[in-house]
């Protein structure tokens, strides 16, 4: 696919996860009476502007389409005004900053179950057939590989997993899709781990367990040797395929920041906007099944990450209202908590920089 149209398809993705976004928060304080100023998608110059002669407020499209904003009125600075942002109950200042993460959470899930409606098969947990001859990857210290090409029987099976066993945890993570499955082995099948099957109507801990173990990037992932048996589509395992993919893609996220904090992946493994453009386009050019499953991903990621407790982000404000909770309805300061998210938008900023520079460095690499 031309870096062209890589650029179209992820600034509709961004401009569309943005909207829905900024739309949380729009949505949010009107129905909380709080007077809006303006509506923008995109950052920088303004392309387009018009004002409301109903509402006095002012929809923007901006130059810069990775990012977006609700102004309200005193939000940042003190207003006379009784619908200002300020002015408002603490709970309903959290309902409304809050509206925005929520709702990318909230469409990611409506369109994972529409992809999980119109997938073709739903996977068990059921063990179905092993495969034969598994090339087992063993990583030398000189970081050459031997392939163990004599094996019959995959390496699971030979360490204690048996056809017709049905997982139900994975070192002690409850599995309920093959999708979990799949996801739970390649995060710590990097060693032995127990597996908790149903067998024989019983339920049994297989102990040490191994995985083929392969490496991408310098990080070392665990792989399924086996198949599952297909769940036929009702109406309920639809249901259940919805809700356990939506919340293997939060723990997903979760996970991945924890990761990289804990130096599993390194900075590396982190992408900006070119990356994530790269990723789209790519993704694209494979089926519109995938560009749409990355753009799921991207919207629950985006919801995530803007409710963790960072100044700048909105889970940093709700950090602030909910220390104002517990100081008895006193606010901090305006001036101190305009401070502190301007020094954490500035180290956003940095670090935005950083990763971008180092997304356009890979493309020449």
């Amino acid at each position: 696919m031309s870096t062209a149209l890589s650029i179209v398809i992820a600034i509709f993705v961004f401009g569309l996860l943005i909207f829905v976004h900024e739309g949380g928060h729009y949505v949010a304080a009107r129905l909380c009476g709080v007077t809006v100023k303006e509506f923008a998608i995109g950052m920088g110059p303004k392309l387009a502007s018009w004002v409301s002669k109903k509402t006095n407020i002012r929809y923007s499209l901006r130059l810069l389409p990775f990012g977006g904003f609700t102004s309200m009125e005193g939000e940042e600075e003190e207003s006379d005004d009784p619908h200002a942002f300020g002015k408002q109950s603490v709970w309903r200042r959290i309902i409304i900053i809050a509206a925005g993460p929520l709702t990318n959470i909230v469409l990611g899930i409506v369109i994972m179950s529409l992809l999980v409606i119109f997938t073709d098969t739903l996977g068990s947990t059921t063990i179905h057939s092993f495969i034969d001859d598994t090339e087992v990857i063993d990583e030398m210290s000189d970081g050459e590989t031997d392939t163990d090409t004599d094996a019959t029987g995959s390496l699971s099976e030979k360490t204690g997993l048996m056809v017709g066993d049905t997982i139900i945890a994975v070192d002690g993570e409850s599995v309920h899709t093959a999708n979990e499955l799949s996801y739970e082995v390649m995060r710590r099948g990097i060693e032995p781990i127990d597996i908790t099957v149903i067998r024989g109507g019983e339920t049994v801990v297989v102990e040490d367990v191994e995985f083929p173990v392969t490496s991408s990037s310098g990080v070392a992932f665990g792989s399924l040797d086996f198949y599952v048996y297909a769940e036929e589509k009702t109406v309920l395992n639809v249901i259940k395929h919805a809700f356990w993919r939506s919340e293997l893609t939060i723990e997903m996220v979760w996970e991945s920041l924890y990761d990289l904090i804990t130096g599993r992946y390194g900075v590396e493994a982190v992408s900006g906007p070119v990356g994530v453009t790269e990723t789209l386009g790519e993704a694209a050019s494979t089926g519109i099944s995938n560009l749409v499953y990355i753009a799921v991903v991207l919207s629950i990621n985006l919801g995530v990450m803007n409710l963790l407790p960072v100044p700048a982000l909105d889970g940093g404000h709700l950090v602030f209202m909910i220390i104002e909770i517990l100081r008895g309805g006193k606010k901090i300061k305006p001036d101190t908590e305009a401070m502190i998210n301007f020094a954490g938008l500035c180290i956003l900023m940095i670090f935005m920089v950083f990763v971008t520079c180092k997304d356009i460095a890979s493309l020449f690499g």
